[in-house]
């Protein structure tokens, strides 16, 4: 398993290029915890198909339902 560096973890910025996995559509950001580089709690809900995907320790959880 590698070590997650601070590229792989939760930007605002990173909403502009991520999208929902099941559907395609933009996600809205909730964000629960941040510090001054990254979301660090939240989720990312989907605007069309409402899934709802968890930000934990600043790592975005992008599986589709029942993959978790």
């Amino acid at each position: 398993m590698k070590p997650i560096s601070s590229r792989d973890t939760m930007k605002r910025d990173m909403m502009e290029i991520i999208c929902c996995p099941v559907c395609k559509s933009e996600l809205a950001l909730e964000v629960k915890k941040e510090n001054d580089a990254e979301v660090l709690s939240g989720s990312l809900m989907c605007k069309k198909c409402n899934h709802t995907y968890r930000i934990e320790d600043g790592i975005p959880n992008l599986l589709p339902p029942g993959f978790e």
